[in-house]
């Protein structure tokens, strides 16, 4: 049997993405609402959630603030959401933070750094998970997508970096992303063992680096370890998040989606 394309439809599905008004996030909210689904827009800054408000004025999606570390949140959000959505039928754990020190060198990166970002990009995402994951498993169905990295399965070149920018800023992948992005792709292979049983599916796509201003030196940099010879656009993302998400995929589970150009076959 083929996929036909209305397996990739998500209409009649509430899709609620954490993260959801970020560079990538918002790209994913449009391709989720082309695909017919009611989307929850999940954010902690009102200014980008002010604005795929203004930008995206689609009477399917809604804007929601909340901490996605305090499991009260959740489930205050969980009750508005299902007030005005219905019952979540796919979580997408999008949401990542960057500390104020984040740029610091491992030598001297701060505890209390590595405790907030360790809190949003995975305790958060297992906090989602209990509060709307555990519906799903009580209904028989559901799919949950988790965003890793490419700096989750494999270490980043250091040598990238040097003479790199990112909006007048020296950059780099501190150890914390990594360590947190790994932990994720770790929780998500537990999920799809522990509610495959109950028609919950749970999987994650890996994007590698995507173009958001970075200066020349790095976007070449990037590029030469890349098959493909670039960094990605984040319109690129979004057809592995609707795949995973849609009944495109219903014999998916524990799976790991790359999409990276092909930076991890060398």
């Amino acid at each position: 049997m083929s996929t036909a394309p209305e397996d990739f439809s998500l209409d009649g599905s509430t899709v609620l993405i954490t993260g959801g008004a970020g560079i990538l996030g918002t790209r994913i909210t449009e391709a989720l609402l082309r695909r017919g689904a009611k989307v929850a827009v999940v954010d902690a800054d009102d200014g980008r959630l002010a604005t795929i408000r203004r930008t995206h004025p689609d009477a399917a999606m809604r804007t929601f603030n909340a901490d996605i570390t305090q499991r009260a949140s959740l489930e205050a959000l969980r009750a508005e959401v299902e007030t005005t959505l219905g019952p979540v039928d796919v979580l997408l754990n999008n949401a990542a933070a960057k500390s104020p020190n984040f740029f610091e060198p491992f030598a001297s990166f701060p505890v209390e750094d590595w405790d907030q970002v360790l809190r949003v990009n995975l305790t958060g995402a297992m906090l989602a998970c209990q509060v709307f994951g555990t519906p799903m498993a009580e209904r028989g169905c559901g799919s949950i997508v988790n965003t890793l990295s490419v700096y989750g399965i494999v270490a980043p070149d250091q040598r990238i970096y040097e003479g790199s920018m990112y909006e007048g800023r020296a950059i780099n992948t501190p150890a914390v992303y990594s360590a947190s992005k790994a932990g994720l792709w770790g929780l998500t292979q537990y999920l799809a063992s522990y509610w495959g049983a109950r028609g919950v599916r749970v999987n994650a796509v890996t994007p590698g680096g995507v173009f958001s201003g970075q200066n020349d030196t790095f976007q070449q940099r990037y590029g030469a370890r890349v098959p493909l010879g670039r960094m990605a656009r984040s319109d690129e993302l979004t057809g592995a998040f609707v795949f995973l998400a849609s009944d495109a995929s219903t014999y998916v589970t524990g799976h790991n989606l790359v999409v990276d150009g092909g930076l991890t076959v060398w």
